[in-house]
């Protein structure tokens, strides 16, 4: 019985302590929101275009990196597959290009006779 007492304590002195603890957050939000809202109006004009500038800064460099990383696979790709080491896909690349060496072959040959069955 005293070692369920014991834990309802710890609970409700744990409980207490962070139930005053959010407490003492929100009153402390709640102040520096009042003190920073007329500093941000008066700086908005500043501030805004600034957050803007950095906004788009920060875009372009992550879209600049992303980018060269992108390039950057694409290169390594390639000379895998130019000197032979067989990246991934490399049988789905060749089996597509032999699909579409093939095609075009049937192409030609059936203009061929279209063209000589017309000239006939």
């Amino acid at each position: 019985m005293t070692h369920q007492m014991v834990k309802a304590a710890t609970a409700a002195t744990a409980g207490g302590s962070l139930l005053i603890l959010s407490g003492l957050i929100l009153a402390g939000t709640v102040i520096a929101l009042t003190i920073a809202t007329p500093l941000f109006v008066i700086f908005s004009p500043v501030l805004v275009p600034a957050l803007i500038a950095t906004a788009l800064l920060a875009t372009g460099f992550v879209a600049s990196g992303g980018f060269g990383v992108a390039a950057v696979t694409v290169l390594s790709w390639i000379y895998r597959y130019v000197t032979g080491r067989h990246p991934p896909a490399a049988d789905q690349l060749d089996s597509a290009g032999m699909k579409l060496a093939s095609k075009a072959r049937e192409m030609k040959d059936r203009a061929a006779q279209l063209t000589g069955a017309a000239a006939s």
